[in-house]
């Protein structure tokens, strides 16, 4: 494991030397915990007295679509509350007689639903959340469901709005009662963040309103739109607790009872769903870039800020690579070198 620790501190520090983000932390380990974890850079360039420490909180971005959505979602179908094949229109009154109705929750956790592509809220909703609750559920699609494999973010906001409808209860509430309580993680919430804890959290993007890089706010406008609490993003969350979700996956029966998703779950979504369409995916969770999900059997799912999970059921390992990289830029491409060497590293 030294050497593999070496490799990681080393390729990790020469993404802050060149600028991929102002700072990291990472953690690798199995069903028993954390084997490794280290942090590098700084919290802030400007700062250059608070470096990025392993209880940082980060913006996680679209790790939200996980963490909150498609751990929501698996309680259902465990409890028997949702069947993923059926239209939603059978159960659904707000899309019954709309093109919603005919588009099943695998399809949305596929990405092949067919939904409309553009996402920008605000210009085609306006700001009322009501408004834009029913925009979305009532918009035309783009394509028939099950024609192609089309990635949007509006499939994990539909898949909140479902959670909420079928649960009674509010998104953020539904995550912490069966998902993160439960699991004991204790700092992940959906933002804004309260005042004590902004100090630890790692900035992303400037906010054009204020001229001030985001701190404790979704960097995403959709969220922020929502007054924080959507499907697309918006949650905060540290290294710990991401380690603790993680773990939970790898062997929901060491969890309490009252711990949401099971192994089921977990064996379902792993696994490929598209058929012979390209990209595959899983159920939210897509095959790691460069890898083969059958051979390889190496899962992960993104943030647009800088972070990543990777989760290895038949090789009993998950990794954790967390970046404000969007400090620097919106550009993917520097950080993915880094994220696909950080992932064969951490895989070894």
């Amino acid at each position: 494991m030294t050497l593999e620790i070496d490799r990681i501190d080393q390729l990790l520090r020469n993404g802050v030397h060149d600028r991929v983000y102002p700072g990291a932390v990472w953690a690798t380990g199995d069903t028993t915990g954390t084997k490794a974890n280290g942090a590098v850079g700084l919290l802030d360039p400007t700062q250059p007295d608070q470096p990025m420490r392993l209880d940082t909180i980060f913006d996680v971005a679209s790790l939200t679509k996980i963490l909150a959505v498609w751990a929501s979602i698996g309680t259902l179908v465990e409890d028997g509350k949702l069947q993923l094949d059926e239209p939603l229109g059978n159960f659904w009154p707000e899309v019954k007689g709309h093109p919603l109705g005919q588009v099943t929750a695998h399809h949305l956790l596929t990405h092949t639903a067919g939904l409309p592509l553009r996402a920008n809220l605000k210009n085609l909703y306006g700001t009322d959340t009501q408004d834009i609750h029913d925009g979305v559920l009532h918009e035309a699609l783009h394509r028939p469901p099950g024609e192609a494999v089309e990635y949007t973010d509006r499939a994990a906001l539909v898949l909140g709005y479902l959670a909420e409808h079928i649960s009674g209860q509010r998104l953020d509430q539904l995550a912490r009662t069966r998902i993160w309580r439960p699991l004991g993680m204790a700092e992940t919430s959906f933002g804004p963040l309260p005042s004590q804890s902004v100090n630890r959290c790692a900035p992303t993007e400037v906010n054009e309103a204020t001229g001030l890089h985001l701190k404790g706010m979704a960097h995403d406008f959709s969220a922020r739109l929502l007054d924080g609490i959507c499907g697309i993003a918006g949650v905060f969350s540290v290294l710990e607790d991401l380690a603790a979700f993680l773990r939970h996956m790898l062997n929901p029966a060491s969890a309490p009872e009252q711990a949401g998703f099971g192994r089921d779950w977990v064996t379902e979504s792993l696994q490929t769903h598209t058929g012979a369409m390209t990209p595959e995916r899983g159920l939210f969770w897509h095959p790691a870039p460069g890898t083969d999900p059958a051979a390889d059997d190496i899962w992960v799912h993104y943030g647009f800020t800088g972070t990543g999970m990777w989760i290895s059921p038949a090789k009993g390992r998950w990794a954790i690579l967390l970046t404000n990289k969007l400090y620097y830029t919106r550009d993917r491409e520097p950080l993915t070198a880094v994220r696909n060497a950080f992932r064969t590293a951490a895989f070894l």
